[in-house]
């Protein structure tokens, strides 16, 4: 039989946070091994759960969520989005505005498709969460990496976004907090780069979907509620705040200047109804988790369990010799450096799988997440105190002798 192969359209598409290092793990768990997955923000493994509540409102709501919904989402549940938005700041953002997906990722591949033609470029900030390229990618387009300064609380270079633009530049991608970096910008900083969005006509994309999840009195400031003269799409959900990844619900929501954009707006629409709808029983959880009790501040806030995990393995990371680590204002990341002169590492995938072949232990290499250079990784900063202390003492461990 003649070979078959995969369309040229995943030629540049990868996702490694799940890709060849997770599937060696997969075979060594096969193997009898027990293996600590520190690759993936899944609250629910480590012992988060979604709060009862919205638990019971899916539950009640099963007999109304046999049928299809309306294409982007059932009312009371964009009506919870377009009030969480007003609460914000953000008060253009109407129910027709609002698109419920199955998790954001969905929404992104939609956003992405519903735009670019084979060419366009679309600004994504490097690192990055890896589906924003391999969305464009899928999608025809170019992504262009703008750099994030680690020297500057890994804050975005505006200067280096400046001398990437060019005349196929449709829009810019600004996740904040920031995966994998945990950096939270500031409100002059996020002004600068509407700034720039606005001088050469691009459209704003606004990953937030950890802007509840933050440490140390910091504050998040919804882009959105910064520019009404900018045509912005924020992308949110339950996954992380409301430790709900498994339900994949989440929202998209348009807003600022729509008029020149019918046409994107329209096909938008259209992915939509093609889809038919969005998983239904899990849309009735949205107006209970938006609308009731705020828990995760009991777990950000000083005696909160990813507050004092963040601050330990912040800590243990920076103890270790030739690693260091900027400390994360927000989600539940960290991005550590490792000195090039003592580790000279060539290849950072064979690094995380060397660790994960020795010490059993899985994380994602820094390259991952299009960073440029092979000298960081990411780590979940979701497993308990006693579980983080012994998988880093590990890591220090393998450092001490690695060598490549």
């Amino acid at each position: 039989m003649k070979e078959i192969r995969k369309s040229g359209k995943l030629a540049n598409v990868c996702y490694d946070i799940r890709g060849p290092v997770l599937q060696e793990a997969k075979r060594l768990e096969e193997e009898g091994h027990r293996v600590l997955k520190l690759n993936i923000g899944n609250p629910a493994p480590f012992g988060f759960e979604a709060p009862e509540e919205i638990i019971q409102d899916v539950i009640h709501n099963l007999p109304q969520a046999q049928g299809y919904c309306d294409s982007k989402g059932l009312f009371s549940a964009r009506k919870a989005v377009m009030q969480d938005f007003q609460k914000k700041g953000v008060m253009d953002v109407g129910i027709e505005d609002i698109y419920i997906g199955n998790g954001v990722s969905e929404l992104i591949v939609m956003a992405m498709q519903a735009l670019l033609n084979n060419g366009d470029e679309m600004l994504i900030p490097a690192p990055d969460y890896p589906l924003w390229t391999a969305s464009v990618s899928l999608s025809g387009g170019k992504p262009i990496h703008y750099l994030c300064d680690e020297k500057s609380d890994w804050y975005p270079d505006p200067d280096d976004i400046r001398s990437k633009i060019t005349d196929k530049t449709r829009g810019i991608v600004i996740i904040n907090p920031n995966n994998p970096t945990g950096a939270v910008y500031p409100p002059e900083l996020l002004r600068e780069l509407l700034q720039i969005a606005r001088e050469h006509s691009l459209i704003v994309y606004a990953d937030e979907i950890y802007d509840r999840i933050l440490y140390d009195d910091t504050e998040h400031t919804s882009l959105a509620s910064l520019a009404d003269d900018l045509l912005i799409i924020t992308f949110n959900g339950l996954s992380k705040s409301y430790r709900a990844a498994g339900f994949r619900s989440g929202w998209m929501a348009i807003s600022g200047h729509r008029l020149p954009a019918s046409s994107y707006i329209e096909g938008l629409d259209i992915l939509a109804s093609m889809r038919l709808c969005s998983n239904v029983p899990t849309q009735f959880a949205i107006q209970t988790a938006l609308g009731g009790y705020q828990s995760i501040n009991d777990l950000v806030l000083p005696g909160g369990r990813l507050l004092e995990q963040r601050n330990l393995a912040w800590e243990m990371l920076n103890d270790i010799p030739g690693v260091s680590c900027v400390k994360p204002k927000g989600a539940l990341y960290l991005f550590p450096r490792l000195d090039p002169k003592r580790y000279p590492i060539i290849d950072d995938q064979r690094m995380v799988l060397d660790l994960l072949r020795q010490e059993k232990i899985l994380l994602v290499q820094g390259s991952a997440f299009n960073w440029p250079a092979t000298d960081h990784f990411r780590i979940v900063t979701l497993p308990r105190v006693d579980i983080l202390e012994q998988a880093i003492e590990r890591l220090g461990h393998f450092l001490k002798t690695y060598r490549q």
